[in-house]
């Protein structure tokens, strides 16, 4: 195997015509330049300079390999000037996945105050609700997944085993009624109050959590509507057509015109939360994302 040194010394031999001055030029000694010479011979299993005296010359393999080296050595150079630059946030890419109300609410906070701090890292974003947004990651498809489980859902202790987790905030779910509805300036309503109304389900995982809740105060919801598009649910609830439960973050990132929240008791909390894999979370540029996430779900702590 040749050496980057190796290569740079047999240049300066090249260049100088003698392991003295190459030493000078190097910064080192003689016996280490010949040392470093004799094993780029080992490795190459030729011999490359000719010594006739105090002249010295290349063989024509010295010559192939001299003509080599000056490029070999350039694009090594580049290469670690650009590790430096990623590993010093002057430069780096991230792919970030986040779930809607996550991209709307905690993501900008967190790549604004991110761009500030570090202007040469890139960050992507794509959205993707869990668990397809974990997939991705495990997938190699992104570096960063903005994912949620709910407190107590089946299977939630050890789905993420694998991954970093880094938590960022539980938020609590809100019940949407429409504006003239009996309860819409109560101040808090159990669900049990609302086993008559019509309801309007969100995501997938999101309508798995509402009819375990619902079921667990003893009755079914009869749901009339499903979408994954919370503007459409709260647009829904609003023109009278049924009832939801939300998280508080997509509230937060829609105008509920003609419906109102009310606290929903007993609390039920989803965890957010953002996940890497392992050697991901030592790249600084995801570090960095992670800490800056963080921070933002800081800002929205009740």
């Amino acid at each position: 195997m040749i050496e980057a040194r190796h290569l740079r010394v047999l240049r300066a031999v090249a260049a100088t015509g003698s392991f003295s001055a190459a030493g000078r030029e190097l910064g080192c000694t003689q016996p280490a330049v010949s040392q470093q010479m004799k094993a780029l011979e080992a490795s190459v299993g030729t011999p490359l300079l000719i010594r006739s005296g105090r002249e010295m010359r290349l063989t024509q393999a010295g010559e192939a390999l001299v003509r080599h080296a000056a490029g070999i050595i350039a694009g090594l150079t580049a290469a670690e000037e650009e590790v430096a630059a990623i590993a010093g946030l002057r430069a780096g890419r991230v792919r970030l996945v986040s779930f809607p109300s996550g991209s709307s609410t905690l993501v900008p906070t967190a790549l604004a105050a991110l761009r500030a701090a570090h202007p040469g890292t890139r960050v992507s974003l794509e959205e993707a609700e869990p668990p397809q947004s974990v997939e991705m990651l495990r997938e190699g498809d992104c570096d960063i997944a903005l994912a949620f489980r709910y407190a107590g859902a089946a299977g939630g202790g050890d789905e993420w085993d694998d991954l970093v987790v880094r938590p960022l905030l539980r938020d609590r779910l809100v019940a949407l009624v429409p504006e003239r509805h009996r309860l819409a300036r109560a101040g808090s309503v159990a669900i049990g109050e609302l086993a008559r109304e019509p309801w309007i389900a969100g995501c997938p995982r999101c309508r798995g959590q509402l009819v375990e809740v619902c079921e667990g105060a003893g009755f079914t919801p009869r749901i009339d509507f499903a979408t994954d598009d919370y503007p459409a649910v709260v647009g829904l609830v609003g023109a009278g057509l049924g009832v939801a439960v939300l998280p508080q973050l997509a509230i937060e990132s829609v105008r509920p015109r003609g419906a109102r929240t009310v606290t929903l008791e007993p609390a039920v909390r989803r965890e957010i939360v953002a996940l890497t894999l392992p050697d991901l979370a030592q790249v600084p540029a995801v570090a960095a994302t992670l800490d800056q996430l963080e921070r933002a779900a800081g800002r929205k702590q009740p």
